[in-house]
C-alpha cells in the first residue's frame, strides 16, 4: 500500500511540476546590423542576459546567432527582443 501510494505522489508531482514539460531548445537566428568583428560580442551578452539561455554562439561571418535555451524559462520572442534591443534586429534563420 506504501508503495502504491509513493508511486502516485511521485507521479503527481512529476505531473505539476512546470519542469516536467520543459525542454532544451535550440534555434538559429539571422542578425541584422554586424559590420565589425566587435559586433557578436554585443549580440552574444544581449542573448546571455536572458534567463533560460543557456549558450548562444554568435558568428559575425555567418550573421547568425545560435541559441540553446530553456523553454519553461524564456522563448523565441524573449530572444529576438535581445538582439533587437541592443540594436541587431534577428529572426528565425530559415
Amino acid at each position: 500500500m506504501a508503495k502504491l501510494v509513493l508511486t502516485a505522489a511521485f507521479a503527481f508531482a512529476t505531473l505539476t511540476s512546470s519542469n516536467a514539460f520543459a525542454a532544451e531548445q535550440t534555434v538559429t537566428l539571422a542578425v541584422k546590423n554586424m559590420y565589425c568583428a566587435a559586433c557578436p560580442h554585443t549580440v552574444n551578452a544581449s542573448l546571455q542576459a536572458v534567463s533560460g539561455v543557456r549558450q548562444a554562439v554568435v558568428s559575425y561571418k555567418e550573421k547568425t546567432a545560435v541559441v540553446t535555451y530553456d523553454d519553461a524559462k524564456t522563448d523565441l520572442k524573449a530572444l529576438v527582443a535581445a538582439t533587437t534591443n541592443a540594436g541587431y534586429p534577428s529572426a528565425p534563420k530559415s
